[in-house]
């Protein structure tokens, strides 16, 4: 069983067990047990899905206005033409059979792959070892593109890649402890209203559940959510 340290039970004692508004949670969360480190602040939905069904999963990528607080290291497979710009972009490797050799070699020090469609013929072998991490460039997130340049510009930036988990949960990071409460407030308003906005049809009932804001070392905090099913 987890051990929770002293500071992680005082805080829970702060904490609210019913939903609260989005700007108080933020400023409760602002208020827990301070860290020598800047805490990521992660948000997670709970959402009214079938996660065994192919038809009602949520995936895809967003990029928040305010950025997530921190750059992402990115690679790109692609074609000789693009590997140059690509690294001027913010990938730290770029190419083709070279990488995906680097890679199927056991070479994973990167956070997001993107590849051009072209390439995705020898990236798919790469599947078995990049697919469990959650690394596998996909048309649905994004990461398979004509446009390799801008993808890789994006993601180095921060641009959020998310997919639901077995739970019909969405995870994602939304800034950092040092961030405004209004740039918090910001992002996590065009996260939230951006996985309402892909509601599956096949999804039935009430599908945006539960919204909850925590940092790296502190309690989940519990957000009200409008009936609507967005964010204010």
């Amino acid at each position: 069983m987890r051990t929770r340290s002293k500071r992680y039970k005082k805080d829970l004692q702060k904490v609210s067990q019913e939903p609260i508004p989005l700007d108080d949670a933020i400023q409760r969360l602002k208020s827990l047990g301070q860290t020598k480190f800047d805490q990521t602040i992660d948000l997670v939905c709970h959402l009214g899905i079938d996660a065994r069904q192919a038809d009602q999963m949520i995936r895809g990528s967003v990029g928040l206005p305010k950025g997530i607080g921190r750059s992402r290291r990115v690679i790109a497979f692609c074609g000789d033409g693009d590997v140059e710009a690509a690294k001027e972009a913010g990938a730290i490797e770029a190419g083709g059979e070279e990488l995906v050799a680097k890679v199927q070699k056991g070479w994973l020090d990167f956070d997001v792959a993107i590849a051009h469609p072209s390439m995705m013929g020898k990236v798919g072998k790469l599947g078995r070892l990049l697919g469990p991490q959650g690394k596998m460039p996909s048309p649905k997130s994004g990461t398979v593109t004509p446009d390799v340049i801008t993808a890789v510009r994006e993601y180095s930036a921060g641009k959020v890649e998310f997919r639901n988990d077995a739970g019909g949960n969405v995870h994602a990071p939304v800034g950092k402890m040092s961030f405004t409460a209004e740039d918090l407030h910001e992002n996590i308003v065009a996260f939230v209203n951006h996985i309402r906005k892909m509601k599956p049809p096949a999804a039935k009932g009430h599908y945006l559940k539960k919204v909850c804001i925590s940092g790296t070392m502190t309690p989940a905090i519990m957000v009200q959510v409008p009936a609507a099913g967005g964010l204010e």
